[in-house]
């Protein structure tokens, strides 16, 4: 009986190690993944920079929305055509209700619904108000646009990052 403690004993102990190397090794990549946060690509349209470009060619009167990660917070720029022709661009979180985890918008038909307070958004109107319960504005001062894509910034995505602190989170 004794000789079967020890043996049960001993696979016991080499397991507990085998876990605890395995756990050390996790959580050492993940500190890494962290660390690297302000220049780690949150997707396909964010360049080495950092920088959020979005290829005008994909844009049209449905809402796009691009992940983008700033200083290591998951953020995301929503861009669509509007009536009149023009690309617009905005943060897709709601100006008043960035804070609630709930203030992004969806698309329904031909508007944008904030997920917490139902406010319902035109398009033409994306990137032309400032204040109140709709889609955070980028405008043209905070972005470059040329003919083939639109260039936000990675130096203007961390001045933002903020409004994302609570994004998606309820």
């Amino acid at each position: 009986m004794n000789q079967r403690l020890k043996k049960k004993t001993k696979t016991l102990i080499g397991s507990f190690i085998i876990m605890l190397l395995a756990f050390t090794a996790l959580t050492a990549c993940a500190s890494k993944e962290k660390e690297s946060g302000s220049t780690a690509k949150a997707g396909k349209y964010q360049n080495d920079a950092g920088d959020l470009v979005i290829p005008v060619n994909e844009i049209s009167n449905t809402a796009s929305f691009y992940p983008v990660t700033a200083d290591g917070t998951k953020m995301e720029v929503l861009a669509v055509k509007a009536p009149d022709g023009t690309i617009r661009t905005a943060f897709n979180t709601c100006q008043v209700c960035y804070g609630s985890g709930k203030g992004y918008y969806k698309q329904d038909g031909d508007l944008l619904v904030c997920q917490n307070c139902g406010n319902r958004f035109s398009m033409d109107l994306v990137e032309v108000e400032a204040g109140g319960c709709n889609p955070w504005p980028i405008f043209d001062k905070d972005k470059t646009v040329t003919e083939e894509s639109i260039t936000i910034p990675s130096n203007f995505l961390k001045e933002s990052e903020q409004i994302f602190a609570n994004w998606k989170t309820s």
